[in-house]
């Protein structure tokens, strides 16, 4: 059996304006939503996109939250890079899957592994699962997801594009 991963809220938002919220999956199993990112989503309305594919992905299994470690506290993150970490430390063997930087410094500096939006994109390349890298990144980028043409270029590289 794979590894759960429990994600926040950016890669959730990115691939579900992209239609790719499946690929989310290839980050482990179970799929886990601490409570704090399903109600910050959930902030948007329940017409939300992202709010929607919540309640639509059977997949995607709603956690209760758990207490915050002081190693985490300290970093001072949002509530949903909080609760995510905190879920990754007590269920040893989880990914992280989120975006922002802070958040994943604070992983690397408690050797939680992380995953990204931009690394399950190349993931699902690399897998056959989509077959082009670069119109999906084009796709997010217009959705909002900020990529440097730099990080983008040498990211694409990394499965022949």
């Amino acid at each position: 059996m794979a590894e759960p991963a429990v994600v926040n809220a950016s890669p959730l938002v990115f691939l579900t304006r992209v239609g790719l919220l499946q690929i989310l999956r290839l980050a482990g199993e179970p799929v886990v939503v601490p409570r704090a990112v399903v109600d910050e989503i959930k902030q948007y309305g329940p017409a939300d996109r992202t709010a929607a594919a919540l309640r639509a992905a059977g997949w995607l299994k709603e956690v209760d939250p758990i207490p915050i470690p002081p190693a985490i506290e300290t970093w001072d993150l949002g509530s949903g890079e909080t609760s995510v970490l905190a879920w990754a430390i007590a269920n040893p063997g989880s990914a992280a899957v989120l975006d922002d930087l802070a958040a994943r410094r604070c992983a690397a500096s408690l050797a939680i592994p992380v995953r990204g939006t931009l690394g399950l994109i190349l993931t699902a390349k690399r897998r056959g699962v989509i077959a082009e890298a670069r119109p999906v990144l084009q796709r997010l980028r217009a959705a909002g997801m900020y990529l440097s043409d730099n990080v983008m270029e040498r990211a694409l590289k990394t499965v022949g594009e």
